[in-house]
């Protein structure tokens, strides 16, 4: 289904697809469809409710010793590893996002989930609130500006050589350079 969605909204625009028209698509009636998504925008991003749990069991379980950013950079970086073994269909699926408002409200949505998962993880190691919230927020910049530069390699880069470089000119930026 998810394949006849990103199919069709490429063909037509997010806005002039149906429930009706990717279950069609997909070979399912759209009795069928409602079984496994709640609405036409949930299939683009099927899968990621299960992301900002994997992140926050990467964080309670990275180097006990490491800084708040270098735990939350090395989960990032583990589960960032998987998740682009799993995604199908990448840069089509973020041109749609950036062509619906409707859909970068959604992906906000969601980019909010990892930041909270990260930061509760991140104070259940015992980083006070206000560094653990700075430090999410961070964390999930670099994050984003990853998977996209990921994208953008068509599989020339590995995701860890992606994240390296966002977080690299995150600590540019910061440091004045």
């Amino acid at each position: 289904m998810k394949r006849a969605a990103l199919e069709l909204c490429l063909e037509r625009g997010y806005d002039n697809v149906t429930v009706t028209h990717i279950a069609e698509r997909a070979g399912l009636t759209r009795r069928s469809y409602f079984r496994y998504f709640p609405d036409k925008r949930e299939v683009l991003f099927a899968g990621s409710e299960r992301l900002p749990p994997a992140l926050a069991e990467a964080v309670l379980t990275a180097n006990p010793d490491a800084a708040p950013l270098a735990a939350a950079l090395d989960a990032l970086a583990r589960v960032g590893a998987q998740l682009v073994e799993q995604v199908d269909g990448a840069a089509e699926r973020r041109a749609v996002i950036d062509a619906s408002p409707e859909l970068q409200e959604r992906e906000r949505t969601k980019t909010a989930a990892i930041t909270e998962a990260i930061r509760d993880a991140l104070k259940r190691r015992q980083v006070n609130a206000g560094t653990a919230e700075l430090v999410a927020q961070l964390a999930t910049v670099a994050f984003q500006n990853a998977f996209r530069h990921w994208i953008e390699a068509k599989g020339h880069a590995s995701f860890g050589r992606c994240l390296d470089a966002a977080t690299d000119e995150l600590r540019a930026a910061l440091a004045g350079t």
